[in-house]
């Protein structure tokens, strides 16, 4: 029932567009999963983007984007490699918004995408192992490697003078990832591990990881999980046994469930993930606001950037063919040429029309090496009366 209801969205999305020539965009993100609290939201800036596109009337001549989104459960390699087939035979999508979680992201790229010449503009996908796919030039990411997120983690956690953290982590490539990063990281500046240890989503009981975790000890624990699944069980695990009063979350525990599970049981807990600030920034809460969404969620300014760029590449090669799109992103990406933000994509489609050059600055400050990658920033963050607070952007 609920992929019949995705594709009815679809389906209505630009209901007034009747005769104009469709070209559909997939949305793959885990709506359902253990980052299901994050998938509308993530959805949703990248249609906002494609819906402002279309409102310009000028891309294109005319053609209007069609957004078809898609089930990668975030985990189930199999099940999102499934989705992502049927959105490029079925639906013949020109590119992908997506996937999210990296392990899924890496299967559809290498069965899926890369095969049949699609280009992927992922929001989400973090693990530094993506740095080395061979994608022909066919994979982008919005969001920055875990590589620099476990350099982040580190700085933050010696800074707020943490000597000694317990480590888990989901046991798949984010999690793996990231925890290498952050250890590495944490060892070279002087601090101590006292255990690293992967856990598995989905199961019912933390027990006996919090066990072994709260024997090893250590100033704080470190969560690399998923607010959905594992990593809230963890958390609730040693916060009922006393085992931890401190925690230290990466980006994917960043979630409002985490919040109304524990409030102010985490006051004090801290935090990353990719987040900007600046002129593009503010134009996107702007923009957002004004469709009447929420703003402030994990990876919706990169679902947005994501799915302008997949517009904008498109507009400079005035084409909707894959291979166009793949040739012309990183043009519309970075400089030289106008500055775009959120909010501001129909001027960036009429410099385009008129043969010009932009760059697009979204809502991320966007900037790709030759590789696809994103350099982006990160919010450190610390929980105070059980709400999410800045403390400084890195």
């Amino acid at each position: 029932m609920r992929r019949i209801l995705f594709t009815l969205a679809a389906s209505t999305f630009l209901c007034g567009a009747a005769g104009a020539q469709e070209i559909k965009v997939g949305i793959v993100v885990g709506f359902t999963g253990p980052i299901e609290s994050l998938a509308q939201g993530m959805a949703e800036s990248a249609e906002l983007a494609l819906k402002e596109v279309n409102d310009s009337g000028i891309f294109l001549d005319g053609e209007t984007l069609v957004p078809v989104r898609a089930d990668s459960t975030c985990v189930d390699a199999s099940a999102a490699t499934a989705s992502a087939e049927r959105l490029v035979t079925a639906e013949n999508v020109a590119a992908i918004v997506g996937a999210d979680c990296s392990g899924v992201t890496i299967a559809v790229a290498n069965n899926v995408a890369v095969p049949n010449g699609v280009t992927m503009v992922s929001p989400a996908a973090t693990s530094p192992a993506l740095a080395d796919l061979e994608d022909n030039g066919h994979f982008f990411r919005t969001v920055p490697s875990d590589a620099r997120q476990g350099e982040v983690l580190a700085d933050i956690l010696v800074s707020h003078e943490i000597d000694s953290v317990a480590v888990t982590y989901t046991n798949n490539d984010y999690g793996n990832g990231l925890a290498d990063s952050l250890i590495a990281a944490f060892e070279e500046r002087g601090g101590t591990v006292t255990l690293s240890a992967p856990h598995e989503d989905g199961r019912g009981d933390y027990s006996a990881e919090v066990g072994a975790l709260a024997a090893a000890g250590g100033d704080s624990l470190v969560v690399l999980g998923y607010a959905d699944q594992g990593g809230l069980g963890i958390v609730r695990g040693a916060i009922d046994t006393g085992a931890f009063t401190n925690f230290v979350f990466a980006d994917g525990m960043y979630s409002e469930t985490l919040l109304e599970a524990f409030g102010s049981d985490l006051d004090g807990s801290l935090g990353t993930l990719p987040w900007s600030e600046g002129e593009g920034a503010d134009a996107f809460v702007a923009t957002v606001e004004a469709a009447g969404l929420d703003a402030d969620g994990a990876f919706r300014r990169e679902s947005y950037d994501a799915a302008a760029l997949i517009a904008l590449a498109m507009q400079a090669a005035g084409s909707s063919d894959r291979a166009a799109i793949r040739d012309h992103l990183l043009d519309v990406a970075n400089g030289p040429g106008e500055q775009i933000l959120p909010g501001d994509l129909a001027r960036g489609l009429e410099i385009l029309k008129d043969g010009g050059e932009i760059d697009y600055v979204g809502a991320t400050n966007v900037e790709l090496n030759d590789s696809g990658e994103a350099a982006g920033t990160y919010r450190e963050y610390i929980i105070e009366g059980g709400a999410f607070e800045t403390v400084k952007f890195h």
